[in-house]
This record gives C-alpha cells, sequence and structure tokens, in this order.
C-alpha cells in the first residue's frame, strides 16, 4: 500500500511540474508549433497551385474537376493550418510577454 502511495504522490509531482513549465518554455514551444504549422500551410498552398496547374492544363473536363477538387480541398488546408499559425504565434506572444514581465519583476525585487 505504501507503494501505491508514493507512486501516486509522485505521479502527481511530475504533473504538476509539467503543469507549471517556465514561460520562456512556453513561448518556445508555441513558436515551434507555429513555424510547424507555417510550413504546413506553406506546403499546402504550394499543392493548391500545383493542383490548379493540373486543372487548367488537363485535357478533359473531368479531369480539370478532379484537379479543381483537389485544389480546394488543398487550399482549404492551407487556410485551416494558417489559422493555426497565427494562433500559435499568439500564444508565443503572450507566453514570451508572461516571461518578460516575470524576469523584469524578479528583477526589481533583487
Amino acid at each position: 500500500m505504501r507503494i501505491f502511495t508514493l507512486a501516486a504522490v509522485a505521479a502527481l509531482s511530475l504533473t504538476a511540474a509539467a503543469c507549471n513549465k517556465p514561460a520562456g518554455e512556453k513561448a518556445a514551444d508555441a513558436a515551434g508549433a507555429a513555424k510547424a504549422e507555417s510550413a504546413a500551410a506553406n506546403s499546402a498552398a504550394n499543392t493548391a497551385s500545383t493542383d490548379a496547374a493540373a486543372a487548367a492544363a488537363a485535357p478533359t473536363p473531368a479531369a480539370a474537376d478532379a484537379a479543381k477538387g483537389a485544389a480546394a480541398d488543398a487550399s482549404k488546408s492551407a487556410g485551416e493550418h494558417a489559422a493555426k499559425a497565427g494562433e500559435a504565434a499568439k500564444d508565443a506572444t503572450k507566453a514570451a510577454a508572461k516571461d518578460t514581465t516575470s524576469m523584469s519583476s524578479t528583477a526589481t525585487k533583487k
């Protein structure tokens, strides 16, 4: 029974430590997420452009319709990733501001 109690306390301690990441680490994580989403948006936009060119050069209307559909899907995906990148960038900015605030308040206390 004592082992289970100690394991539970250890698990709760690890959870608390993970939740209390410094703002600088949170900012770095959010910036990394923004960068990844931005890259995904760029990739999807390139795919949309390629699919649109394929639609324009398609030999038949059916082939053009398929390429248009793919281009529309890729454009939608690019927009979604761009929105996620924007949200992650906002999160990174907020976390960086908190980090700067906590650093300046720590410096004034010393």
